[in-house]
């Protein structure tokens, strides 16, 4: 077997670094590959669909890589809590024939959290954490300039000492999306004016706190019902696959 970590200008550095950082504690076989999703307009464009052609380009280039070196599958990471959410990528998945072990096992986020845990990985209780394209509000282009300010954002949010949390791009509005755990914190004046002076100097006009707190998938409350049916939701998450015995 073989891990596969696709790398662009949506992958956060320090998710990378991370990731890299924890297949060599665990003598991970890895390969680092290239995608280029941003060269797609219709993945540029940002619609409902967005997710999608992220995937179609993910998997395209995977199978390159597979039938090159010799592999007989593709595997990746979902599982039976993703299939509750609006997640257009799984429908990529299903078209390229992609194993789904984790599915196939019935294994939901808590259940691989304790695996992991039991296992003892360090990773088993780091926070979600989706591509950077996913914080652009739908309709607004995804470019690498906003790519930069949101990945510069968390990075500074994360200096903070916040754990779990979103910067959501709206163009000139910043939505910052904080735990609700660490929400207090987050509220207090002194904070909220070093929020002020961090996002501004980002090049945002307003700065916001999102009072509900940290929710993944927020902005896919701003899609219609019309949206969602034409990204195929919900049959994109109405499939199952057998995986294979030797995935990549």
């Amino acid at each position: 077997m073989l891990a596969v970590i696709a790398d662009s200008p949506s992958l956060a550095r320090t998710h990378l670094v991370d990731a890299i950082s924890f297949a060599e504690e665990q003598r991970i076989p890895l390969r680092v590959i290239r995608t280029s999703e941003l060269d797609r307009p219709e993945y540029v464009l940002n619609d409902s669909s967005r997710c999608f052609h992220c995937k179609d380009e993910l998997f395209d280039v995977m199978e390159a890589f597979r039938e090159a070196h010799g592999f007989d599958a593709i595997a990746y990471g979902v599982n039976v809590d993703d299939q509750g959410d609006f997640r257009p990528g799984q429908a990529a998945a299903h078209q390229h024939h992609v194993a789904a072990p984790l599915l196939d096992a019935r294994l939901t986020k808590q259940d691989i959290r304790d695996l992991a845990h039991a296992a003892g990985l360090r990773v088993w209780n780091k926070p979600a954490s989706a591509c950077l394209s996913s914080r652009i509000e739908y309709g607004r282009p995804v470019t690498r300039e906003a790519l930069s300010v949101i990945e510069r954002g968390e990075d500074a949010l994360r200096e903070l000492g916040f754990r779990q949390f979103r910067v959501r791009h709206h163009g000139d509005i910043v939505r910052i999306e904080v735990d609700r755990e660490e929400l207090p914190r987050a509220l207090d004046p002194a904070m909220a004016g070093e929020f002020t002076r961090i996002f501004k100097a980002l090049g945002f006009k307003f700065v916001t706190l999102d009072l509900e707190g940290f929710r993944s998938g927020s902005m896919n409350n701003l899609l219609s019902v019309e949206d969602l049916r034409r990204a195929g939701w919900p049959a994109a998450n109405s499939f199952r696959l057998t995986s294979p015995a030797k995935p990549l």
